[in-house]
């Protein structure tokens, strides 16, 4: 039964942001309604156990897949978690490849974003005066040493640039085309703003990105469909699932990594519960 947050809520120190099929590797799941001052996140955020390690986990398109990208309650979904004690984020996501080298079923842990959203909102300090937080390396280098080490079997691809597209439509030819000329290896919809808002709230933030597609430009053909997403991401589902709950377990408890120091000197723009 869902329940609002309060002083007895279930806490977590890890947070799972990823589709419906994540839910299975948790035990003894208690779902959690958390209010935030940005809305309800994608769905009441489950609290589990795995092996000893409290893990929070929200669909990021919300259980029945409801919200498009660019409809997605970023916001709502990293305050929830943070509300509820996360501070280490893992998460995974379906994304397009921008080389021929990095075919459909290609794990990669990139360590650059670019974004090419537009419209969403994307910051928490929208009010009470300008406040400029460091962004040059996006995610966690912990989390990324940890997943590359941990999906070893999966011959990772570690590193590359990750460009964040608004959707829900998929590239055209020229756009592929021109990605690819700048160097960015892969494109996806969902990982911006997600990065910067996690680091906002000062949390490790660390992507998974499974390669389903050759994305429009690269290679001849019909160009990615969302079929093709779908059946390559649910034959890759259960490894991918194995994979989060070994990330979960490796993690370490201490955070030695940059990402804790990012507010030092900086107010977040409301109080957290």
């Amino acid at each position: 039964m869902s329940k609002s947050a309060s002083a007895s809520q279930p806490s977590a120190d890890i947070g799972v942001i990823g589709g419906s099929g994540f839910y299975s590797f948790l035990d003894d799941l208690e779902e959690v309604q958390v209010d935030t001052p940005f809305g309800p996140p994608s769905d009441p955020i489950a609290v589990g156990d795995l092996d000893g390690r409290r893990v929070a986990f929200v669909p990021r398109h919300g259980r029945d897949h409801r919200y498009p990208p660019h409809k997605i309650p970023y916001r709502a979904n990293l305050w929830a978690l943070r509300s509820l004690g996360v501070r280490q984020v893992i998460a995974p996501s379906a994304v397009g490849s921008l080389t021929p080298e990095y075919g459909p079923g290609t794990l990669a842990v990139p360590d650059q974003l670019v974004d090419r959203t537009y419209g969403r909102p994307q910051t928490f300090y929208d009010e009470g005066g300008a406040v400029h937080v460091s962004f040059s390396d996006p995610y966690c280098p912990t989390g990324r040493r940890t997943v590359v080490d941990k999906a070893a079997a999966w011959n990772p691809v570690d590193g590359g640039t990750l460009v964040v597209i608004e959707g829900p439509r998929f590239s055209s030819r020229a756009e592929s085309q021109w990605y690819a000329a700048q160097g960015w290896t892969l494109v996806g919809m969902t990982g911006h703003p997600e990065a910067v808002l996690a680091r906002e709230l000062a949390l490790c933030y660390t992507p998974l990105c499974l390669v389903t597609d050759l994305d429009a430009g690269i290679e001849e053909g019909e160009g990615v469909t969302m079929q093709e997403v779908l059946r390559v991401f649910g034959e890759n589902i259960g490894r991918l699932r194995t994979l989060v709950a070994d990330v979960v377990r490796a993690t370490p408890t201490d955070r030695t990594c940059p990402c804790p120091n990012t507010l030092d000197g900086i107010k977040l723009p409301r109080e957290l519960p």
